[in-house]
Order: C-alpha cells, then structure tokens, then sequence
C-alpha cells in the first residue's frame, strides 16, 4: 500500500520558519515520490495568491514560489473554504491548480489507511 502524506499549513509570514517546513516537507516529499496533499489555511491562505509567495522570504530557505510550482506538478494544493471566505479569496483569484476545498474533503483525505498527517 502506498503511503500519501496530507499537510495542513496554519503559518504564514507571521511565523516563517513553520510556514517554511511545511513547504519544504511537502516539496521533498513529492520528489520523493510520496503522494502529498498541501493545504493552506490560517495565514497561508495568501499564499494562493499569484505573486504573494514571491513576496515571502527567509534566510537558508528554498525559495517559496519553487516550491509551490513542485507541489503543483506532482502534488495537490487546497485552500481551506472558510480561511479563503474570510478573506475574501475566491476561486478566481487562486494560482491555477489550487482548488479551495472545506472540512469534509479534508476528513476524506486524512482518514484512509496508509495516510500520515501533519499540521505546522
């Protein structure tokens, strides 16, 4: 059975090196091969938006656009459907590939077999 790995990220710019982890672990885990399930709730809500991970930066840290584009291609990103609401982000406004998506599918996701989740 293969193993996929869901991450839920509460972090944005306000507590940077969390945010950062859970990009990095995300990124590292697609690349490896793991089926990996992002989603951006809290303060990552932005980062859905086009140009605003250009706008994050940390020292020693890959670069957040890079990372959201290997996510992309091999992974699934979702922003949670009340953090979007709450800023009033909708489905026009999100990077392509970024789907916004609410408790139930996160449950659906978290719950099978073989599923590890993460919360930073």
């Amino acid at each position: 059975m293969a193993k996929s790995l869901v991450i839920k990220v509460t972090a944005g710019a306000d507590a940077p090196e969390r945010c950062s982890q859970a990009f990095t672990v995300a990124a590292v885990a697609v690349a490896s091969g793991v089926e990996v399930s992002l989603w951006l709730t809290g303060e990552s809500s932005w980062f859905a938006l086009p140009g605003r991970a250009a706008e994050f930066e940390l020292p020693h840290a890959a670069p957040l656009p890079d990372l959201i584009e290997t996510l992309l291609a091999a992974g699934r990103i979702t922003l949670c459907t009340q953090c979007a609401a709450r800023r009033d982000i909708t489905e026009r406004d999100v990077i392509d590939g970024v789907r916004i998506a609410g408790a139930q599918v996160f449950v659906s996701e978290v719950t099978p077999d073989g599923v590890q989740a993460l919360v930073y």
